[in-house]
């Protein structure tokens, strides 16, 4: 019996490695997140913000907000513009993990 349960924890724990490390899996920077840090720091201390840990809500609310106009912006109306909904949404999301391209 325990045996058969260490094969399943094991199994179960390879599963979950795998799929962070995957294309696919939760682990992958998406697309676009990476030309982030060009700007974005890893931590607070300057007049641009650190995204990683920050909620995934608010990167969305902000990237459309610059994309509408609703929130003045230098280069990041421009920068919006270039990506889809589920594009912001899967940046969000990742940065919201504390991730760091």
């Amino acid at each position: 019996m325990a045996g058969q349960w260490l094969l399943h924890v094991a199994v179960l724990g390879a599963a979950a490695w795998l799929a962070g490390m995957s294309p696919g899996g939760a682990q992958s920077i998406p697309p676009g997140a990476v030309a982030c840090s060009g700007c974005h720091p890893p931590s607070a201390g300057g007049a641009i913000p650190p995204l990683a840990g920050m909620s995934s809500e608010a990167i969305t609310a902000s990237m459309l907000a610059f994309r509408t106009g609703a929130r003045p912006a230098t280069v990041m109306d421009r920068i919006s513009k270039g990506f889809s909904d589920q594009e912001v949404r899967a940046i969000a999301d990742w940065f919201a993990l504390g991730k760091l391209p």
